[in-house]
């Protein structure tokens, strides 16, 4: 998986990393050259006495350091850049893919484990693209010269890299495959740390309502705990890895330094050949050392990478049309024919065989209990999932082959749980419609029976709003979303229990305004408040997912037992009627 993201994902810099790759072999091929040079300058400057040699050779030691030194700046810096591209356009494919995602898809993931690989994830695999075009690229042309080079200062004693180099490797493998599970395990126990800091975060007032402060702080040492606990197994073996290296190399040294000495003192070997061989073998070493640094990333860029694979190569279930209809009558006509959705893997399905029509100029009214598929009906219409049996249609045209801007112009839900975004009111209530005026601003707001405590803000709609809304009360939230609807003036209008926050007064108020604001629109009411639908030209009963009543209020209560218990669990005998 990792090595196919980067297969995709580096193909556009193919330049660049040509340029980094040539630059990475000037400088490793300058740092060899390097002890050759200084080997020279003691064998046939400082042993002679010849100042003349040692100054000539010494300036040609400078000069290569130089272009050692502008070479790895250069390719420090190209690496960088082409790393840092390659974390934009990761990230940039996963929000996109996201995006892309039904409530289906979100729900399978889970909103925290969709951040964490959007940017810890994505961070893993950018820091060793990172660490590769500044170590792994000069790291087997320094090991293989450095063998080259040190074959050239003498055969004889390079019979100690025969031994050196497999004990290495052999280390290095060993340990690398027993963190490859632990980085797993790792990254999926960030993922439980994120969900619960979250909820935490979210749901801080209902735990101070419940004083369950305690409770949550042993959930959250727990996920703490077992983050911490595979982290210092890890780092175990990281700790393990670097002291056996350098075990290695200090044995390596001496043998080195022994045997060097009898080959010296049997007239065999020069004393500066001795000193590049121990530079070559330094170097060697440096180079295993380097990619031993990177062997320690890769086990966790590869399960970061599958993680984001997973991600990219997850489809949406909401497919975009291949030929999109891009123009309607904009009468708002809403019909659902047969509608079933089940969820994958379910045993029942959430709604079964459900019809509906909602003509412009109407409201029509969704009723039932808890779990009845109330709000999965309303979803259906702007696409939040497809039903997977029926059709629903729109001005006579099947939403699965519209194109997903009309719809969206053409269709407005208000969620239950409305979303405020940070900004201020009028940026949210722009993302409905962006060239909106100020004026069109506190129409909608009046409307939305919103004007009042929005003037009553230091800023009126300059006023800040938190992210969430959280600064808000939910009554104040649910009109906001009401006016963001407003704004955009779609022909279909879908309340999903929008009028829950408030009190009975502001509720009868909002829907006296609404019902002149959306005279000619089509409108969709879901509540569990009788008194918010009960004048519905059309009310719908849902049970269990099955459309069991349809009529006006009146004729429901004569006739439709699931309905008049609905009602007469919120109102007397008498107010219903």
């Amino acid at each position: 998986m990792l090595i196919k993201l980067l297969r995709t994902y580096l193909g556009p810099y193919r330049q660049s990393i040509v340029l980094l790759v040539f630059l990475q072999l000037l400088q490793t091929c300058a740092s060899l050259y390097l002890p050759s040079l200084n080997a020279d300058i003691i064998d046939n400057g400082v042993v002679t006495g010849d100042t003349g040699y040692i100054l000539q050779f010494g300036a040609l030691m400078i000069a290569v350091s130089v272009i050692q030194i502008v070479c790895n700046i250069g390719a420090v810096y190209y690496g960088a850049r082409t790393a840092s591209a390659l974390g934009r356009d990761v990230r940039a494919s996963v929000f996109g893919r996201v995006q892309s995602f039904s409530a289906r898809e979100v729900g399978r993931f889970g909103a925290p484990s969709l951040i964490t690989r959007t940017t810890n994830d994505v961070q893993q695999v950018q820091m060793l693209v990172l660490m590769a075009f500044t170590l792994m690229v000069s790291a087997p042309i320094m090991c293989v010269g450095g063998v080259i080079m040190a074959l050239g200062q003498d055969v004889p004693l390079s019979a100690v890299l025969l031994a050196v180099l497999p004990v290495l490797g052999v280390t290095v493998g060993l340990i690398v495959r027993r963190m490859r599970p632990l980085f797993r395990t790792m990254q999926e126990r960030l993922d439980t740390v994120n969900r619960v800091l979250r909820e935490q975060i979210t749901g801080n007032r209902v735990i101070r309502a419940f004083i369950r402060d305690d409770y949550e702080e042993r959930r959250f040492r727990s996920a703490n705990t077992e983050l911490t606990d595979i982290a210092l197994s890890t780092g175990r073996l990281m700790a393990l890895m670097f002291p056996t290296v350098m075990t290695v190399v200090s044995v390596s040294s001496v043998a080195v330094v022994w045997f060097g000495a009898h080959r010296i003192d049997s007239g065999g070997m020069e004393i500066g050949a001795l000193t590049a061989f121990l530079a070559y073998l330094m170097q060697i070493v440096m180079s295993v050392m380097m990619a031993t640094f990177m062997f320690i990333m890769i086990p966790r860029a590869e399960v970061c990478a599958e993680r984001i694979q997973e991600v990219l190569e997850t489809d949406s279930s909401v497919v975009p049309p291949t030929a999109p209809v891009t123009k309607l009558p904009a009468h708002g006509h809403l019909e659902i024919r047969g509608a079933e959705f089940r969820y994958p893997g379910a045993e029942e399905p959430v709604l079964r065989s459900v019809d509906l029509v909602a003509r412009p100029g109407e409201t029509t009214a969704i009723i039932g209990s808890t779990g009845s598929g109330k709000s999965t009906l309303l979803g259906l219409v702007p696409r939040l999932f497809d039903a997977t049996d029926g059709e629903v249609l729109v001005d006579g045209t099947d939403v699965r082959t519209l194109d997903p801007v009309l719809l969206a112009r053409t269709v407005s839900l208000v969620p239950q749980k409305p979303y405020l975004f940070s900004g201020t009111v009028a940026t949210n209530l722009r993302y409905g419609n962006p060239d909106a005026t100020d004026e069109e601003l506190w129409h909608a707001l009046e409307v939305a029976q919103a004007k009042d405590f929005v003037e009553g803000l230091e800023h009126g709609l300059d006023a800040p709003i938190a992210q969430g809304g959280t600064n808000v009360s939910g009554g104040q939230r649910q009109r906001l979303a009401i006016a963001r609807t407003l704004v955009r003036k779609p022909e279909i209008y879908l309340f999903d229990d929008s009028f829950s926050a408030l009190d009975y007064a502001t509720d009868a108020a909002l829907r006296a305004a609404l019902s002149h604001e959306t005279a000619g629109a089509t409108v969709v009411i879901v509540a569990q408040r009788v008194s918010t639908i009960r004048d519905a030209d059309r009310i719908l009963v849902l049970d269990e997912g099955r459309l069991v009543g349809t009529g006006s209020h009146r004729e429901l209560m004569d006739g439709n037992e699931t309905y008049r218990e609905i009602v007469l669990s919120q109102l007397t005998e008498a107010e219903a009627a």
